[in-house]
């Protein structure tokens, strides 16, 4: 149970703007538990899924906190990351499971006003894509497939 706890709160905190690699927990309980793939897949996703929600979330509120010292993003990174989300739109969440582009991705999704119901299938789409190519491929090196 704190196994499950621990990657749900790798999974969430790697969602966030936060440095964090929730693949190396996912992989670590997969070869303790392969039998427990399912659940973990589901624990991840939903961990992930979730910290993708809080950056959404903050990009609805941006225009309240950009100003603020802590911000992490500069005026000028906003601009260019808003003309790329025009560009390519809400099929760029895709990308949302990449590491460094991911994150601020979903972020600029909230200042988009991306509709949450769209963000959510999408993020979920690809966040849980990445997780279970990360289950599928130490499964099958622990059954040396």
């Amino acid at each position: 149970m704190m196994s499950l706890a621990a990657l749900f709160l790798s999974a969430f905190g790697a969602a966030t703007l936060l440095p964090l690699q929730s693949e190396a927990v996912l992989v670590g309980l997969l070869l303790r538990e392969p039998q427990a793939w399912l659940s973990l897949l589901l624990v991840a996703t939903l961990g992930n899924v979730l910290g993708s929600v809080v950056n959404w979330l903050l990009g609805r509120a941006v225009e309240r906190l950009r100003e603020h010292r802590w911000f992490p993003f500069s005026g000028a990174q906003l601009e260019r990351a808003q003309q790329r989300y025009q560009r390519w739109g809400q099929w760029s969440l895709l990308l949302s499971w990449m590491p460094v582009i991911g994150d601020p991705l979903t972020l600029i999704a909230g200042i988009m006003r991306e509709p949450f119901w769209r963000f959510l299938l999408l993020v979920t789409v690809a966040k849980c894509g990445r997780y279970l190519v990360v289950v599928l491929v130490t499964l099958g090196w622990v059954n040396g497939q």
